[in-house]
């Protein structure tokens, strides 16, 4: 079981900005011929307006089917879909689809997993982001060997500057999957955070030259955010 790419949290683009951000969009549904417009639509797709001349528009609408015919959109049309909406920052209305959807599964057995990662995503983009972390802990309580909800937990830790929950994170990420790149990246990022957070502290005790690491680390950090 895993989670697709697409769904990765950068750990220093949270820390510094407050928001993930989106990756790639879905792939639109492919469309085809026929008499009737919506064949290839789902419930998830409006009907689009009627164009053309007024005389072909009303024989259009007198030969519209009376009852709606697009089609009852499968799990992961559901998924795909919730998805795009995320990555075009419309939260609300994907996290409204990922409850209704989630009480429609709810007697099921089994997990959606991707739907219950979307579910995390949302509330986090949302800045709800309490209820972010009690979603992916489950997930990682549930599912430990996924590094995906690990590391975007580690991103949220480190949003609230709790950096050794954000490492105990990341190790956890990189002890499921040692080859993946987002944790060995974010496990980097948050190296420079702590030495941040400890030279910070050493220049309020008068240290001298730590007022220049400060500096120093808050550039490489600001560079890093920029790329």
């Amino acid at each position: 079981m895993t989670i697709k790419p697409r769904f990765r949290v950068a750990l220093l683009a949270l820390a510094l900005a407050g928001a993930p951000v989106g990756a790639s969009l879905a792939q639109s549904m492919a469309g085809g011929g026929g008499t009737n417009p919506n064949a290839d639509r789902t419930t998830l797709d409006p009907i689009p307006p009627e164009g053309g001349w007024d005389s072909l528009a009303k024989l259009l609408e007198a030969a519209k089917p009376s009852v709606d015919t697009r089609l009852t959109p499968s799990p992961s049309q559901i998924t795909t879909h919730i998805e795009r909406l995320l990555n075009h920052g419309d939260n609300e209305e994907a996290l409204a689809m990922i409850e209704k959807r989630q009480e429609q599964i709810k007697d099921q057995r089994g997990t959606d997993v991707q739907l219950m990662f979307q579910h995390a995503r949302a509330l986090a983009a949302l800045h709800r982001t309490d209820e972010a972390i009690e979603v992916y802990t489950e997930m990682t309580n549930r599912f430990p060997e996924l590094p995906e909800p690990w590391n975007n937990l580690a991103a949220l830790y480190a949003g609230r500057g709790e950096l050794d929950r954000a490492q105990d994170a990341l190790s956890m990420a990189l002890r499921a999957d040692p080859n993946y790149a987002a944790a060995r990246a974010n496990m980097g990022d948050l190296q420079l955070l702590q030495a941040l957070s400890t030279y910070k502290k050493a220049a309020s005790d008068g240290v001298p030259g730590m007022q220049e690491k400060v500096r120093e680390v808050e550039t490489m950090l600001k560079d890093k955010h920029a790329k």
